[in-house]
């Protein structure tokens, strides 16, 4: 596994160098007669190597070696060897490198002095080896919790799909027995639509987002398949930029809404109406729209149990883009209704 050693070791060795910083004034009372950057210098040549030592072996050991429960520290006795390693180097090889930074004799220090020195550093190792142990389980454990809740809202984006497919299909299938005793040829074309649309379904029901592109070409195959029943009554226009076809959005976004205004707003008129989707860009969002010019309703009361799309519409965009995506809905009685779904989308 390739390491960026700056990106990893520089946000630690600024907790380190604060550390050090910290047990340079601590220890004031120990050698009162030393200068801040006296004790500062010696703290930070022996923090600073007994860090490197921990922190670069632990990198370099094989991720087999390390906890499961962390991403952070080595397992078995591996932990502890490290730190012994880390107390050694700082000891040995940051308490001479001091000494020669600041010019001091190498009497300068007494044995209580290197005593208290290699205590502290223990301590120091000791006491950094867990405030880094329990911020890595902490990590660790709020990926494990955020991968387990993608998983749930994919689960629950899956069961959306799997209630609005056979919701369309059971209106389809109705309006198909109806034709097949008026108008046998119309209902031999809406089967074969009937199928192309349902493979495409089958399909994208495996992923829980695809193109835009794909959003359309379901929602146009739908509408055919509308307009061989309802005939003149039925107009319908869609607009897909082409810089946003590629751009993933999750599966039945659409169509769901477009069966709506088809069966709550356009059927009840004897004169029909029109529908148009559109897709565009404003910012940083992704604005999808449909709509109506049908009977409208009053978008202040509850909804009705008979809008069962938008109401799992509204539940998947919940559920794959949380407070970043908004289905606002404005209607009116016999002013048709417009329902504008707001979904992120960084600018390309």
């Amino acid at each position: 596994m390739r390491i960026n050693w700056l990106q990893v070791l520089l946000p630690r060795g600024i907790q380190v160098l604060v550390f050090c910083s910290a047990i340079a004034a601590f220890v004031t009372p120990l050698w009162p007669h030393t200068s801040y950057g006296h004790r500062l210098v010696y703290a930070l040549c022996i923090g600073m190597l007994c860090w490197l030592v921990i922190d670069v072996c632990r990198l370099l050991m094989p991720r087999a070696y390390w906890c499961r429960t962390t991403d952070f520290w080595p397992s078995g006795w591996r932990g502890p060897a490290l730190i012994i390693a880390g107390v050694a180097a700082g000891f040995f090889g940051g308490e001479p490198l001091a000494r020669w930074l600041m010019g001091d004799a190498p009497d300068f220090l007494t044995q209580r002095d290197l005593t208290l020195i290699l205590l502290l550093t223990v301590i120091g190792s000791v006491v950094g080896y867990f405030f880094f142990y329990f911020r890595g389980m902490d990590a660790a454990l709020h990926a494990t919790t955020a991968d387990a809740e993608r998983d749930a809202a994919q689960a629950r984006l899956k069961l959306l799909q799997s209630q609005l497919e056979p919701h369309m299909l059971f209106n389809t299938l109705a309006n198909l027995r109806a034709l097949i005793g008026t108008d046998p040829a119309a209902a031999q074309q809406m089967l074969d639509r009937m199928e192309g649309f349902l493979r495409a379904s089958l399909s994208a029901s495996r992923a829980t987002a695809h193109p835009l592109a794909d959003e359309f070409e379901r929602l146009r195959d739908y509408l055919a398949l509308m307009a061989i029943r309802m005939g003149p009554r039925l107009a319908w226009e869609l607009h897909l930029p082409d810089e946003l076809r590629a751009q993933p959005v999750p599966p039945l976004l659409l169509q769901p809404l477009v069966e709506n205004a088809i069966k709550h707003g356009l059927e009840p008129r004897v004169e029909g109406g029109r529908i148009e989707a559109s897709a565009a860009r404003e910012g940083g969002a992704l604005l999808l729209t449909v709509r109506d010019t049908g009977v409208g309703f009053d978008a202040s009361q509850p909804r009705a149990e008979g809008h069962f799309g938008l109401m799992q519409v509204i539940e998947r965009v919940a559920s794959a883009c949380g407070d970043a995506g908004r289905v606002r809905v404005q209607s009116q009685p016999g002013q048709g209704t417009t329902v504008r779904i707001t979904l992120p989308c960084p600018p390309p």
